[in-house]
Formats: C-alpha cells, sequence, structure tokens
C-alpha cells in the first residue's frame, strides 16, 4: 500500500505496567495504520510511574512512526 506516516498515542498505563486505555491523539492520515499502532501498543508492558517507591497509573505519549525503507 506504499502508506508511511506518524501516530501519536495517548496511553493510560496501570500501576502494573499494563496498557488500560489506548486513544489515538493524533492520528497518520491511514486509518490502516492507525488502527495497527493502537493495536501493537495496547499489547505492550510498561514500566509504571512511581510516586516514591509506589507505582501508580499514569497517561504516557507514545510516537509510532511508519516508514518504508528502500531496498
Amino acid at each position: 500500500m506504499r502508506e508511511e506516516g506518524r501516530v501519536l498515542l495517548r496511553v493510560q498505563v496501570s500501576p502494573q505496567g499494563q496498557a488500560k486505555r489506548v486513544e489515538i491523539q493524533q492520528g497518520s492520515g491511514h486509518p490502516r495504520l492507525d488502527r495497527a499502532a493502537e493495536s501493537a501498543v495496547g499489547k505492550w508492558r510498561f514500566a509504571p510511574a512511581k510516586q516514591g517507591e509506589r507505582p501508580v497509573e499514569a497517561w504516557v505519549t507514545v510516537p509510532i512512526v511508519f516508514k518504508l525503507e528502500g531496498r
């Protein structure tokens, strides 16, 4: 499809490091890439934010870049 682009995702990370919620903050202009980024990041494990030594829930912004490489 020759689609390229950058997707900015807003991710709510649980104290256990799981993505509780994934929102598209800025799309790539290609719905297929946006869905792929959202799906992939939803399966990631994160290092949770901490308050002192205690893990806490927090929101983070994750950029995903889709770029075709030449052969």
